[in-house]
């Protein structure tokens, strides 16, 4: 840890469940209720059809590939994921629901692969397989020694921040929680006698002050705060008014860095009061090769975001973004030609933010100095 910086490596979706649990060592049951599929199977042929074989089984690690070295090189002090799938052998489908992602438990050493500091649970997917799912997912990640956010026993529970001790008496928070505009059902909210996830109604200042309130109780002298926040639709690079507002207002209220997921593709990234916004991550790890549709999104290309934050005040040291592309459902380096693109489409879209980005020498893009 550099004296007084806090690097933290952030992500989109982290989807281990359906076709990538089937390239596991230890595949679960691969059955489906989807329009498209009834067998998990039929999406690890779509990789292969449009991007090679993948000769399954393939180790634990596989689905990382080069974001494993990518991660040791930068060393951050803390990783986030978002772990959009439960972890479970329950049949109990959510009604309602066009598709449900959901991985073996035995598979497990996949994720702990990528040495995850805090896992957050708050996302439209974890009650996928209903609160016999969410509780063994639960369970599941406590014996693997994970920490959780997002989504708990009773809504206490699930309000509950995660804490990640640092060198220095130093702590990172994680507060996790969720929006139904990101198709998270509202019947899945946490209660005092009901497990879920914890659900804001809607993106109101009450909402937001109530977190920043949550951040500030928590928070001890030099403790950063996160607030991890599934919203919004998957595709588009527009956001909405009510979203930026709410993102300052956690600002405000003493959270020092909001991290947005949800799309498929990297949304625009803001520096508001010397605090950094991702507005949106973009997926990470799944099974969507092949999938027809929006391809002018390039969502085959996965950002991981390394933030660094001064401890003692909260504000953005710095951002880098390691471009990765997702082939054979596995993470490898962009290559240059996609590289150019990503710094080209992150710097047109954060504009607007009067946020700006470079291409380094090393092939990483960096955030220009921009805070409104």
């Amino acid at each position: 840890m550099e004296p007084g910086v806090v690097t933290v490596f952030l992500c989109g979706d982290v989807m281990l469940g359906r076709g990538v649990d089937q390239i596991l060592p230890h595949p679960g049951d691969p059955a489906l209720r989807e329009g498209f599929a009834r067998d998990a199977l039929a999406y690890v042929d779509l990789a292969e059809a449009v991007n090679g074989r993948i000769g399954y089984p393939v180790g634990f690690s596989w689905p990382w590939g080069d974001a494993l070295d990518a991660l040791e090189s930068a060393a951050p002090d803390v990783r986030v994921v978002n772990l959009e799938t439960s972890v479970t052998r329950s049949d109990d489908f959510a009604p309602g629901k066009e598709v449900h992602y959901r991985m073996s438990p035995d598979n497990l050493p996949c994720l702990a692969a990528a040495r995850p500091d805090v896992c957050v649970l708050a996302n439209n997917h974890v009650l996928d397989f209903g609160r016999r799912g969410l509780i063994e997912t639960l369970d599941a990640l406590a014996a693997a020694g994970l920490r959780t956010a997002g989504a708990g026993r009773s809504a206490d529970e699930a309000c509950q921040p995660a804490i990640v001790p640092l060198e220095g008496g130093l702590r990172l928070l994680v507060l996790a929680f969720g929006v139904p505009s990101s198709g998270i059902p509202w019947a899945w909210a946490a209660a005092d006698d009901r497990p879920g996830v914890d659900v804001v109604p809607e993106l109101s200042d009450a909402a937001a002050d109530e977190i920043a309130s949550r951040a500030r109780r928590g928070k001890q002298p030099g403790d950063v705060a996160v607030a991890s926040i599934h919203w919004g639709d998957n595709w588009g690079y527009s956001i909405d008014d009510d979203q930026i507002r709410f993102a300052h207002r956690l600002v405000d209220g003493g959270v020092d860095l909001v991290h947005g997921h949800s799309s498929h593709h990297p949304r625009p990234v803001e520096v508001y009061r010397d605090r950094l916004i991702l507005y949106g991550c973009g997926d990470f790890v799944d099974d969507y090769e092949g999938i027809p549709g929006h391809e002018s999104y390039r969502d085959d290309l996965r950002p991981a975001y390394l933030v660094s934050i001064e401890a003692d005040t909260g504000r953005l040291a710095g951002l880098r973004v390691v471009p990765l592309r997702a082939r054979r459902m596995r993470l490898g380096r962009a290559l240059a030609e996609d590289t150019a693109w990503l710094h080209a489409t992150l710097d047109r879209v954060s504009r607007r933010f009067g946020a700006r980005f470079a291409l380094d020498p090393d092939g990483l893009l960096s955030l220009r100095r921009a805070s409104r």
